[in-house]
């Protein structure tokens, strides 16, 4: 779909514009002086804080603003289609109180000890993605490396082949970047979604396993098998939800390193510093935007926001605040204290934030194991997702020295 480009973002706000999705932090800095809460006519109706005073407040306010949904696109889901508490995705997009009793069932799953125990297959998985890159001078560290690793784990979480990695992917293009499509439109490009977790969830019906998709099938709600709308909705977040953010984050820690030699030097002679320096590539770039819909009329800092409209609740623009950490535009690899909100505020905190940061440190460590000097390939270019997920698509490098 072919869109104006935006000319002020301060009053057509646009997540997928050109200039959003090739450099974001100067709008919203430019944004946080001049109008801290922007809006647009697009989509419907969308508002866009970029402090982290606001974007906590709405983060933290189930009583005005629901997660029925949570990718802004130009349809709305209806009330009487999939209502909240449930949501299409649950427990991301349940309102309370059904969201506790969702996200309790999936909490086990993604605890501190059964994510050490995927530790070895994360590290397998990423020597073997880089043995597969031999000694290439020239590299894709996205294409050839970051996109793979939250594909292997999540498969291996659900039980699902590791080889339709590339359907997967093909989903995260499909939920996340094409919201520029007429509603009508955008439903239809769900289908081979929909008919492949069908599959999947109709396959363990009759041949159970000890993958996620099993135990949402064996799990019960107060005595009560959960419905095939929150499993099939469930399913959707962690493939979705479950791979492109860390795809992104990993992909962005590179693509950080590959512009900032003397970080990277640091880290190869430093390896204690990884644990902080993941935190600040996790606030430095949050990967994750999330969204919410207004419930009724209701005035927000003297935002006048009406029923059904979208928030664009931008985790990257809190972390950027300078009004919430020194220095918010440096990153400082060895930054002491860092509470930033990567993966969220209140209630619907990421539930797998052991996974993310786990599949990262791995990542990051294997990777410096072999590539010590590496830059930007310039003579390709770099691109970034659009969406509410940002993170390099294409991240062509050239390897200057390896171990």
């Amino acid at each position: 779909m072919i869109k104006p480009p935006v000319t002020d973002f301060a009053t057509d706000f646009d997540h997928t514009d050109e200039a959003w999705v090739a450099d974001p932090y100067p709008i919203m800095e430019d944004l946080r002086e001049r109008c801290p809460v922007a809006h647009s006519d697009r989509y419907g109706g969308l508002w866009a804080p970029m402090t982290y005073e606001a974007v906590a407040a709405i983060a933290n306010d189930t009583e005005h603003f629901t997660s029925r949904t949570v990718v802004i696109n130009n349809g709305r889901p209806g009330d009487d289609a999939l209502p909240a508490p449930i949501g299409v995705a649950p427990p991301i997009s349940s309102d309370p109180p059904f969201h506790e009793i969702a996200r309790r069932l999936l909490l086990p799953a993604f605890a501190p000890r059964p994510i050490a125990a995927l530790e070895p297959f994360t590290r397998e998985l990423c020597a073997r993605l880089l043995d597969e890159m031999a000694d290439a001078e020239f590299v894709d560290a996205s294409v050839q490396y970051a996109e793979h690793i939250p594909v292997g784990l999540i498969a291996k979480l659900c039980g699902l082949p590791q080889e339709d990695g590339e359907q997967f992917r093909e989903f995260v293009r499909i939920v996340l970047e094409g919201v520029d499509l007429p509603a009508e439109e955008r439903i239809e490009a769900f289908k081979p979604v929909e008919d492949y977790i069908s599959a999947a969830v109709y396959e363990r019906r009759e041949n159970p396993d000890d993958g996620l998709i099993s135990y949402l099938l064996d799990a019960e709600i107060t005595g009560s098998k959960l419905s095939d709308e929150h499993v099939f909705g469930s399913i959707i977040l962690l493939i979705v939800a479950g791979i492109d953010t860390t795809w992104s984050a990993i992909g962005s820690s590179i693509w950080h390193l590959a512009n900032n030699p003397e970080d990277l030097a640091r880290l190869i002679a430093h390896p204690e510093l990884l644990p902080s320096a993941v935190e600040e590539f996790l606030r430095a770039y949050a990967p994750v935007s999330m969204a919410r819909l207004v419930k009724d009329d209701f005035e927000f800092q003297g935002c006048p926001m009406k029923k059904d409209d979208w928030i664009f609740l931008s985790f990257p623009a809190a972390n950027r605040d300078p009004n919430a950490f020194d220095n918010a535009d440096e990153v400082l690899i060895d930054r002491e204290i860092n509470r930033h909100s990567a993966f969220g505020l209140g209630i619907h905190r990421c539930l797998g934030s052991n996974l993310a940061r786990m599949e990262m440190t791995v990542a990051l460590e294997e990777w410096l194991k072999r590539y010590t000097k590496f830059e930007l390939n310039n003579s390709e270019p770099t691109t970034f997702s659009q969406g509410q997920v940002r993170g390099p698509r294409r991240l062509p490098l050239r390897i200057l020295e390896r171990k």
